[in-house]
């Protein structure tokens, strides 16, 4: 299973400040594409929990919305 969503996670430090929490979430496998310019989080996992993945990256100070395929 993967999920995207934008991000505002838009440089090293901020990949940096948010690895401790995505790390966390076990079975999963994340990177954020730093390049484009909706900073896309994609996350790959089994079962992955949307709420959890939210809910990291909110708590690590930063913006999160689902992408809609």
């Amino acid at each position: 299973m993967k999920l995207k969503f934008k991000t505002n996670i838009n440089c090293g430090n901020c990949i940096r400040s948010v690895s401790g929490f995505l790390n966390e979430i076990e079975n999963i496998s994340w990177e954020v594409d730093t390049t484009t310019p909706d900073k896309i989080l994609t996350v790959e996992g089994e079962n992955l929990n949307k709420k959890e993945i939210v809910d990291a990256v909110e708590n690590a100070g930063f913006d999160i919305n689902e992408l809609k395929n």
